[in-house]
């Protein structure tokens, strides 16, 4: 496996959310074009002024550390059959990167959208789960999910200026949209992986993916010249990335870089790892057929027409490795 390099300044951008809420104009307009740039350049950046405070990330990692603590038998209660796990639990060895044979090193649970009673998309989506054993898991999880929605609706208002589209372009194709929010257990790693990792390298599905910092290092980002870099954000900050959904929209302009979890060095096997990402996606009908102002003679068209949906159907097929 290639070792990672140091991350090149400036390469993935620091911004403050707070900087695009503010009622001066230039600090607006420096966020939108310092994030768009980053997208088109990185397709990731780190973002600080969010709406997740620290009590709430302490509380969401110290729920999920204790539910993954729980016997196996326990957790297996909550494997949903038929929904290619997009709600409960998924148990170890049951996903894999589009393209990759060996299975990743580890285990998630997914909370989903809360939908309003008037929502007809909520008839046909699975239900949340509630965890007997951790009364407060599920209700943490839907406080970090709505915390974090906040953030990605505005982190596309300012893309969809950066686009050159109106600031409210994504909001009616993601409010109730099917975004995602996992809590990831890596465990230890007891005898030799032959070559497996904790997350092999891929694209993530969805539009925008906001990543709470993790327990441990291990993220990295594959370079246009073929470099692994690291990326850490500071304690409390998101780590942002591009999805293909949003990679396709613009024909490319925004990238959806490959990105994966390396296994900690031999000396740290013992150590488990601990992540939460939230996979924010829109609507199951949205066209994601590339905007025109992102085709050109200089820039054709890449990618084929596509619901947002028919896309997500097709990717999920493909990295299922377990149970359906």
């Amino acid at each position: 496996m290639n070792a990672p390099v140091p991350v090149p300044e400036g390469l993935v951008s620091d911004v403050n959310l707070a900087d695009f809420r503010a009622s001066d104009p230039a600090r607006r307009q420096a966020f939108i074009q310092t994030l768009g740039d980053s997208f088109s350049r990185i397709g990731f950046a780190v973002v600080k002024g969010h709406d997740v405070p620290r009590p709430l990330q302490d509380a969401a990692f110290a729920e999920t550390r204790d539910f993954f603590g729980l016997p196996v038998e326990a957790k297996q209660k909550y494997i949903v059959p038929g929904i290619n796990g997009q709600r409960g639990y998924s148990g170890f060895g049951t996903e894999k990167a589009k393209g990759e044979t060996r299975v990743d090193l580890k285990e998630f649970w997914h909370h989903g959208q809360t939908y309003a009673a008037n929502d007809p998309l909520g008839a046909h989506q699975p239900p949340n789960l509630e965890v007997s054993e951790r009364p407060q898991f599920t209700p943490t999880l839907k406080a970090t999910f709505e915390a974090l929605e906040r953030t990605g609706s505005d982190l596309l208002r300012a893309i969809a200026l950066y686009l050159g589209l109106a600031e409210d372009y994504f909001v009616p194709h993601i409010q109730g949209g099917i975004s995602i929010l996992r809590a990831i257990h890596y465990p230890p790693i007891t005898t030799e992986p032959a070559g497996a990792v904790r997350a092999a390298a891929h694209e993530d599905i969805n539009l925008i993916t906001l990543l709470m910092g993790s327990s441990a290092q291990g993220l990295e980002v594959k370079t246009l010249d073929g470099q692994w870099v690291p990326v850490q954000p500071g304690h409390g900050d998101l780590t942002i990335n591009v999805g293909d959904m949003l990679q396709r929209l613009t024909n490319g302009v925004l990238r959806s870089t490959t990105h994966r979890v390396v296994n900690p060095p031999r000396e740290e096997w013992h150590q488990p790892r601990f992540s939460i990402p939230f996979f924010l996606h829109p609507r199951p009908e949205m066209s994601l057929n590339c905007l025109p102002g992102c085709v050109s003679a200089e820039r054709p068209r890449r990618f084929d027409n596509i619901t947002a949906d028919g896309y997500l159907q097709e990717r999920l097929r493909e990295i299922r490795a377990g149970q359906k």
